[in-house]
C-alpha cells in the first residue's frame, strides 16, 4: 500500500508522520500518535465514539482518511482540557449531571458538545438534540448528557458576561 507524509497539528503540536493512504484518522491518532481517547465503536460513522474536532468542526474520525487531514488542526479528547488538567465546562457539566457511565462514548460527546457550543452558545433543546444526534450512548438514557449540554451552555453564558 502506498504511504505518504501527513503533516498536521494535533492538540496544538505539529506532527509529521507517514501513513497509508487508506488509514483512517481514528487509526492514525490511536496507532501513530498514541492518542487512544479517540474510541472506535462501529467504524462506519454511526456511533460518534471517534468524534474529534477537525479545524474546530466535529467529525467522525473513522470516516476521514488521515491524508485528508493534511494541514489541518485536530483536537482529540486528550487536547480538550487545559495543560494544567483543569476540566472544561463541558467535562465538568458531564460529571456534575451524571452524563456518563461506562465512559466509552464520553470523548465523542465532549467534543460534539464543545463544537456545538462554539457554534451556538445558547442552543435550544431541539438544537442540542440535533447537535448530538450522531452520538450514541447505551448506558445513560441521554437525559444527563442533555442536561450537561444545557449546564455547559449556561456556564459559557456566565463567562461571556
Amino acid at each position: 500500500m502506498a504511504e505518504r507524509a501527513v503533516e498536521l497539528t494535533v492538540n496544538g503540536r505539529r506532527i509529521r508522520k507517514f501513513a497509508e493512504e487508506r488509514l483512517t484518522l481514528a487509526d492514525f491518532l490511536r496507532d501513530e500518535c498514541g492518542l487512544t481517547g479517540t474510541h472506535l465503536g462501529c467504524e462506519h460513522g454511526a456511533c460518534g465514539a471517534c468524534t474529534v474536532l477537525l479545524d474546530d468542526q466535529a467529525v467522525r474520525a473513522c470516516l476521514v482518511f488521515a491524508v485528508q487531514a493534511e494541514g489541518c488542526a485536530v483536537t482529540t479528547i486528550e487536547g480538550i482540557a487545559s495543560p494544567q488538567g483543569e476540566l472544561t465546562p463541558v467535562q465538568s457539566a458531564l460529571r456534575d449531571c451524571h452524563g456518563l457511565q461506562c465512559g466509552f462514548c464520553t470523548p465523542g460527546f465532549v467534543l460534539s458538545i464543545t463544537a456545538l457550543l462554539r457554534e451556538n452558545t445558547r442552543p435550544s433543546d431541539d438544537e442540542i438534540r440535533e447537535g448530538l444526534s450522531g452520538n450514541l450512548c447505551r448506558c445513560t438514557g441521554y437525559q444527563g448528557i442533555f442536561e450537561a449540554a444545557r449546564k455547559a451552555a449556561s456556564a459559557a453564558d456566565l463567562v461571556e458576561q
